[in-house]
């Protein structure tokens, strides 16, 4: 590229109004010092910068864009997904603006670096046109399976410093890798189907023994569902107090929620007990419309109650306290029962996850093994039975 054309890429990466965010990106930053350096040795140091910028894109300038561009969280997208009239100014400057980025990918390092003088070995960074006119378009017209802004980016999500932040390594469960319990997973997923296509859906408790995959339900739903809009975002019995918080962030958002609280037990005197009693009847300032609270308990009432709490005490109105404290997991829509399994149940999914993984072994021989882990663990439990045909492999 000549001076000339260095200097009218700059000026344009300069005045982005819409997506103006992107400067702030690594590479976009290096990229900019890069065109509008004078010092050939300076430029190179910016060039380098710009290319070691994407590594975490696998050295790809246009995967870098399609992850940035895709997910920032403009006037545009969020003017669009809220149903608002959008100017005629802000439509051409966006419009413009993801032109510019489909002219970007097309880029090469030879074709930045030919008007520099320097005639030794210049980083290479991979770089594939891409259509991010079209891409938008498309983006926009499908908002409530794609999302924008942070929810673009991940499946899963946790609460880090009062932050929505995407889980770094999410987990990848799919449906196909459970065996047993088809019934009460059907339920969580049949509930979660009617929460996408907007018909009631309600907050789900999910209890019994651990092991007996409570939480990976959840988890494989979110997965399962994620293509069509779902997203989960991980709470913490002790992050409750932001859970009004978090349902105002996610109320005008297209995507649906699932809003999950793994391990739930409360204290009689716990704080964040009145914070998901609120949200769970449907209080307004706690519960988005788009929205469900999905809690796993190994306790099928999740408020702990001591013999000293069915005394007197000082309480007037004792009872009524009691049964408060009794009632919480009344107030989930849907509770759906893990059931620890017997032994026929605990040696057929042995039998089939064997099957499924290849494990050559009598069947008998398969059973009494399997019986004696259990009695070693000191339990049967989807999760006994899964340890140990991998032990086998």
């Amino acid at each position: 590229m000549t001076r000339h054309a260095l200097y009218t890429l700059a000026c344009e990466l300069s005045s982005l109004s819409v997506f103006r965010a992107l400067l702030e990106e690594a590479p976009m930053a290096a990229l900019l010092d890069f065109l509008c350096c004078e010092d050939a040795q300076k430029r190179m140091a910016h060039f380098g910068r710009f290319v070691y910028s994407l590594a975490g894109d696998g050295y790809d300038f246009s995967a870098f864009l399609c992850r940035t561009v895709y997910a920032d969280e403009n006037a545009y997208i969020v003017g669009t997904a809220k149903g608002r009239e959008l100017s005629p100014a802000l439509i051409a400057n966006a419009k413009a603006e993801l032109a510019l980025f489909c002219r970007l990918t097309s880029l090469d390092a030879e074709e930045l670096c030919g008007d520099t003088d320097y005639e030794g070995y210049i980083p290479r960074f991979e770089n594939h046109p891409v259509d991010f006119e079209r891409g938008y378009e498309e983006r926009l017209s499908q908002l409530g399976c794609y999302g924008y802004g942070i929810f673009a980016q991940a499946n899963m999500f946790r609460l880090e410093d009062g932050e929505i932040r995407p889980v770094a390594s999410a987990d990848k469960i799919c449906v196909d890798s459970f065996v047993g319990y088809e019934k009460e997973r059907a339920k969580v997923f049949d509930n979660t189907r009617a929460l996408i296509e907007g018909r009631p859906a309600a907050n789900v408790l999910l209890f019994g023994d651990a092991g007996t995959g409570k939480s990976s339900t959840v988890k494989a739903c979110a997965n399962h569902f994620a293509p069509r809009g779902v997203r989960l975002i991980e709470l913490r019995k002790d992050q409750l107090f932001s859970l009004s918080h978090i349902m105002a962030r996610i109320a005008d958002n297209p995507l649906k929620f699932i809003i999950f609280i793994d391990d739930l037990s409360f204290n009689k005197n716990d704080d964040t007990f009145s914070m998901l009693k609120a949200a769970l009847e449907g209080s307004a300032s706690a519960k988005a419309n788009n929205a469900v609270i999905y809690a796993t308990s190994n306790r099928r009432h999740i408020v702990k109650e001591s013999f000293s709490d069915r005394e007197g005490n000082d309480d007037i109105h004792h009872s009524d306290t009691v049964q408060e404290l009794m009632s919480l997991s009344d107030r989930f829509g849907l509770t759906v029962y893990f059931e620890r399994p017997n032994k026929l149940l605990y040696l057929d999914i042995v039998r089939r996850l064997a099957e499924r993984k290849g494990v050559r072994m009598d069947m008998g021989e398969l059973d009494i093994k399997a019986e004696a882990f259990a009695l070693a663990k000191g339990s049967r439990s989807p999760r006994a039975a899964e340890q140990f045909v991998n032990s086998l492999i």
